[in-house]
């Protein structure tokens, strides 16, 4: 088996890829350039990181694991983080969850 991204479907990567790159460059187009604060590695904040880790490792244990406890801790992670290097690697993590998840649901067959 290879490891190319296209999570069994050819071209899907590529696909989900050049839809995030549309919806940036249509935030771009409603917003501007933005710069504001992180706002991450305050209070509570690695606390609320460690719960979101217990959680996904619980539903992993009980075979209830969901897309949403990896976003999830994913997320969280990026929120405790305060090092701008280390918050750049989890915000990829992030971006890379949600393109997977993505992926995911486009494997699904078509809903009625």
């Amino acid at each position: 088996m290879t490891h190319d991204g296209d999570a069994g479907v050819p071209g899907s990567l590529a696909r989900v890829l050049a839809e995030v790159a549309a919806e940036r460059a249509a935030q771009d187009a409603r917003f501007g350039m933005q710069l504001l604060p992180d706002g991450t590695g305050g209070e509570g904040t690695v606390d609320a990181s460690d719960l979101a880790r217990d959680a996904t490792d619980a539903a992993a244990r009980g075979g209830a694991l969901t897309w949403r406890h990896i976003l999830a801790e994913e997320v969280m992670e990026a929120f405790a983080e305060s090092d701008r290097d280390r918050l750049r690697a989890e915000l990829i993590q992030v971006a890379a969850v949600a393109v997977k998840w993505t992926q995911a649901l486009d494997r699904r067959p078509p809903q009625s």
